[in-house]
């Protein structure tokens, strides 16, 4: 493979679907999900009280974002006399016959400044006693975030491991000749354009305080890397310089963005500043493609692509210098690492004959699994609990997002009618 043939190992088959894809009418993104987890935990979610006059009501999205995970198992909730709001009111015996292992009631209250008090409480059906209970204080438009934080509660006391459905995802859609990078919650609602332009986006990258983003934009008829302020809209160039200027990635500090040049010639990797001050500092120094930088979460080194060894693979070099090593062994190509948040795995895109899959290895005994086998899956990234990964893959020649969890039991897909969807990066552990 040579550096005239290929620049950006993830974009070579993606990019050209995005050019070639038709135009789109964007819609919300919808959810199917395939599979569960070992072990689904029965859990009844009651109406909270007085939630029928909200807009947007509370306990279906709480519900959905359970099922959504795979790890529970909705339990009826209907035709209980009396409708359980406080804890006096839950009569155990009527759970316990159900099948129900949890039970979440609550209530909602219209505060005189406008703004709603919202209550929750997890009941614990077998040891009848009270698992969780949390007050927000939210208004009309916060509503749906509370309802996720209010899920993640659940989930991080009943399985152990953060929630993540108050999480942001971004993505980029297609439509007709103009491409939109959008942010939506990790449930595919509320998306936002962030960027549309008739020049291609790509490589989205979240800084780690949920607050900015770093891509790649063609605009300037070459790629070009901007850091834009979601929360002013502000944008700026970050690298612009002689040649592409790719695959930007941030540093755990937010300070740092490893980024793939060709100033120099071959495509090899630096590190810049996220304000653009300053000069690139060089990392890698080969006459190969090196590429799709990815920070460790302690950010003392990095995961990237190279052909240094004749075919795509993938490597790890410490930011303070040193040889690189090699990581991957299995198959004749392996690409676009990401590292979990806890920094114990990694997943990439794995090519097994004309198959393009999710894969995950382990950095301790180096075990690979394959998780999907859908035919050209791209862009891996964690969840930031590190039990899920988005990726995009082809449907029917139509490209739409997915997820599937680390252990491959449970696949999610988004889709969004007549539209194309490409390079998703699911955001970091910030809630708003």
């Amino acid at each position: 493979m040579k550096a005239g043939h290929l620049i950006i190992f993830r974009n070579s088959i993606f990019l050209l679907a995005l050019l070639l894809a038709p135009g789109i009418v964007h819609a919300a993104l919808t959810i199917e999900i395939i599979g569960a987890g070992a072990n689904q935990i029965p859990i009844a979610i009651v109406p909270f009280r007085a939630e029928d006059a909200l807009a947007t009501k509370i306990t279906p999205v709480i519900a959905a974002d359970l099922a959504r995970s795979g790890l529970f198992k909705p339990v009826d909730a209907g035709g209980m006399v009396p409708v359980p709001h406080e804890p006096e009111q839950v009569v155990y015996s009527q759970w316990q016959a159900r099948g129900a292992e949890a039970v979440v009631i609550g209530s909602v209250t219209l505060l005189p400044d406008g703004r709603y008090d919202i209550r929750f409480r997890l009941m614990d059906v077998v040891k009848q006693t009270q698992l969780a209970g949390f007050v927000y204080f939210a208004t009309a438009a916060q509503l749906r975030l509370t309802a996720h934080k209010i899920a993640d509660a659940i989930y991080e006391k009943m399985t152990g491991d953060a929630g993540v459905f108050a999480t942001r995802i971004t993505y980029v859609v297609k439509k007709g000749p103009r491409y939109e990078l959008q942010v939506s919650d990790a449930d595919g609602f509320g998306a936002q354009s962030v960027l549309s332009s008739n020049e291609p986006i790509i490589s989205p990258s979240w800084a780690p305080d949920g607050t900015r983003l770093a891509y790649v934009s063609f605009e300037r008829k070459k790629p070009v890397v901007y850091v834009q302020s979601l929360t002013t809209g502000n944008r700026q160039v970050v690298a612009d310089f002689w040649g592409s200027n790719s695959a930007p990635a941030w540093s755990p500090d937010g300070k740092r963005l490893a980024v793939t040049l060709t100033k120099d010639g071959g495509s090899q990797i630096y590190l810049i500043n996220a304000d653009g001050s300053g000069s690139p500092t060089r990392l890698t120094h080969t006459s190969a493609i090196d590429t799709e930088a990815n920070f460790s979460p302690d950010g003392q080194s990095l995961l990237f692509t190279s052909d240094r060894g004749g075919s795509p693979q993938i490597y790890r070099l410490a930011v303070g210098g040193g040889p690189a090593q090699r990581l991957t062994f299995e198959g004749t190509y392996n690409v676009s690492p990401r590292h979990s948040s806890d920094g114990k795995s990694f997943t990439f895109i794995q090519r097994n004959g004309n198959r393009f899959s999710v894969a995950v290895q382990d950095f301790a005994s180096r075990q690979v699994q394959v998780l999907t086998d859908g035919g050209i899956d791209e862009s891996p990234s964690f969840a930031p609990n590190s039990r899920m990964i988005l990726y995009a893959t082809v449907v029917r020649g139509r490209g739409i997002l997915a997820a599937v969890s680390s252990d491959g039991r449970i696949k999610q897909r988004f889709s969004e009618d007549a539209s194309d969807v490409r390079e998703p990066s699911w955001g970091p552990l910030v809630y708003k």
